[in-house]
């Protein structure tokens, strides 16, 4: 298989959209307002310097034709120190130009990757569903770096050419207006094969960007699962399906530079073309005694002397320019596919006037509830139930059925396609969801546990929490004993994504910071098949002691766990089909009555 052969969904590619767009550039300028004062003294720094290049220009070429050729001792001295004056002063500008340009970008990346974590925390579950994490990576990393390439150096680098070019225009214009006609004839050349090279390069620079995506997010969930590969001993089809990866990116990088490697020698070989010709009619009006109008031949040498360094001066920017707009094309998809994700719709959002619900009593009512995740393509049908406070709901059903997504429209990540979710009476819709999440506890299936210690973890559920508190819910749950053996107690670092503490240790943690929370309604998605007899037996009285006196919804994979339920919801492909307690549904005999056969075959084999 070649990297040629990699072709990625077309849903997964960004949009495609003009290399250079003003409103991106105006967008990404909005950035600098709250450092308006350091953008302004930048801004006034880049037209002196833009000015102060083609005067050195124009003092060197006048020293020569002057002075020097004059041979005039005295005056070279003085023309000398007032050029070197002038360039300590050039310098000085210069040295404040890019520490203030550096300054710019770094502060606008600041605040632009703050405004992209934000708004990371703010998107609904869908988006996480449907984006790999590499590329949600690279927002923040690659494509970040790109626009402060472009805040920092594209912008005002350009700037200083570009004001360069116009005072080196004038000064031609001033010497002689008919050799400065025949520039301005060349420059559409130059015009054109710009614009050329604009398409075929925003089209290469693209592709690198995303060839680098595919890259970090293969890189991302190859280390995510790096334990499957490793138990599925999948190590060299996956390195060398990152081979591939790899090498289309670095085809892509070719084609970008190849590109780059034809653009730029010719802008330079059309640059010296353009000075052999000036200097062909330009000594040619100087042998005929008619440059620049002037009589005296030594004012018409110093005119063709000072026309060819602003020629250079002229001419030179063109090359720099076409560089930095390599770097542009680079700084606007980055700023694409940044500015794509901060005007993404965050999904659920709190109505004008939503209730301020009160301390939650725990009524759930499902009201023919329909969704789902794609058109066309239900995920659940006409579901109708009733949880009453302090009840113990079991969902039960094949893989598939839509137990999880029940819990998710309970949490709120996801709502409702028809029909409505009501909450002790009121319409979740209807209902402020920060008020109203804070007051559930949500246990996952992969007990999920941040870097830190196991303090920290336990006290996400009330980051106020002293650790006494932490302490008191730990004895609740009876598992203090069980945490504070762990080798530094509840201070012990639990690596990252819990890698020092076992299944169960996770779970217990989990168990705790919800106890910490102490919710109303607690989420729960049952998982103790992976650890011992004698740690489950400890997670299920925690799990009792956790569960007594609140409305809990439990995706239930234990029989102790049914057997203790208020009411056990049986799903299947999406419909809900048998709903009671654990004895009634046994004595309907239906699939409830079916599983659970299956399930105690399962114990005796």
């Amino acid at each position: 298989m070649r990297s040629s052969a990699i072709v990625t969904n077309p849903q997964e590619r960004e949009p495609n959209q003009r290399p250079l767009d003003m409103r991106l550039i105006q967008r990404l300028f909005t950035f600098t307002r709250p450092y308006a004062a350091k953008r302004n003294w930048l801004f006034a720094l880049v037209i002196i310097r833009s000015m102060q290049l083609p005067l050195l220009a124009w003092s060197i070429g006048a020293i020569i034709a002057g002075p020097v050729n004059g041979k005039r001792f005295d005056d070279v001295l003085l023309a000398t120190s007032g050029f070197a004056l002038l360039a300590i002063v050039t310098s000085v500008c210069f040295h404040f130009r890019q520490k203030l340009a550096l300054e710019l970008g770094e502060a606008v990346v600041h605040d632009l990757r703050a405004r992209i974590f934000e708004k990371l925390q703010q998107m609904p579950m869908a988006f996480y569903d449907k984006t790999r994490l590499g590329r949600i990576i690279s927002r923040m990393t690659s494509d970040a770096e790109a626009v402060r390439q472009g805040v920092q150096d594209v912008m005002f680098v350009t700037m200083v050419q570009v004001g360069q070019m116009i005072v080196a225009a004038i000064v031609m214009l001033w010497y002689d207006w008919v050799l400065f006609l025949v520039v301005l004839v060349m420059a559409p050349g130059l015009l054109w094969l710009s614009q050329y090279f604009r398409v075929k390069l925003g089209d290469a620079w693209r592709e690198v960007q995303e060839s680098f995506s595919r890259i970090t997010a293969n890189l991302a969930e190859s280390v995510n699962g790096i334990r499957v590969t490793q138990g599925f001993v999948r190590q060299d089809t996956n390195a060398e399906f990152f081979r591939w990866l790899v090498e289309d990116h670095s085809v892509n990088n070719m084609r970008a530079a190849r590109l780059s490697g034809i653009f730029l020698p010719l802008l330079e070989l059309n640059n010296q073309f353009f000075i052999a010709v000036l200097l062909l009619l330009g000594g040619y009006q100087v042998l005929a005694g008619g440059l620049g109008g002037h009589p005296d031949p030594h004012q018409q040498f110093e005119a063709l002397v000072v026309f060819f360094f602003m020629v250079n001066m002229f001419f030179g920017p063109i090359a720099a320019i076409g560089r930095q707009y390599t770097v542009a094309l680079t700084a606007m998809a980055g700023a694409e596919r940044v500015f794509h994700l901060l005007d993404s719709d965050p999904g659920v959002v709190d109505p004008p006037h939503a209730l301020m619900l009160p301390p939650i009593r725990g009524r759930i009512e499902f009201r023919d509830v329909c969704f789902s995740y794609e058109p066309g393509k239900p995920v659940l049908e006409q579901i109708n139930f009733t949880a009453q406070p302090g009840q113990m709901i079991a969902l039960v059903g094949q893989t598939g059925s839509g137990k999880s997504t029940i819990i998710r429209l309970i949490s709120k990540f996801y709502q409702p396609s028809s029909g409505q979710i009501l909450v002790d009476g009121h319409d979740l819709r209807q209902i402020k969801t920060e008020p109203y999440i804070d007051q559930l506890g949500i246990v996952l299936q992969q007990n999920f546990v941040f870097t830190g210690t196991v303090m920290d973890n336990i006290r996400v559920g009330k980051l106020d929490a002293t650790d006494e508190q932490v302490f008191e819910a730990a004895r609740k749950l009876d598992c203090f004993d069980l945490l504070e053996a762990l080798p530094n107690g509840f201070y012990t670092q639990v690596g990252e994504g819990g890698g020092s503490l076992s299944l169960g240790q996770r779970q217990l943690v989990c168990f705790t910071r919800a106890m910490l929370a102490d919710p109303r309604i607690l989420i729960f998605d049952e998982a103790t098949s992976s650890v011992d007899t004698m740690t489950e037996a400890r997670i299920q009285k925690a799990l009792s002691v956790l569960l007594a006196g609140r409305s809990s919804f439990v995706v239930a994979h234990r029989l102790s766990t049914i057997r203790h339920a208020s009411m056990v919801l049986v799903l299947d492909h999406g419909r809900l089909i048998e709903q009671g307690t654990h004895t009634e549904l046994l004595t309907q005999g239906g699939i409830y009555a079916s599983l659970y056969r299956e399930f105690i075959h399962g114990l005796d084999t």
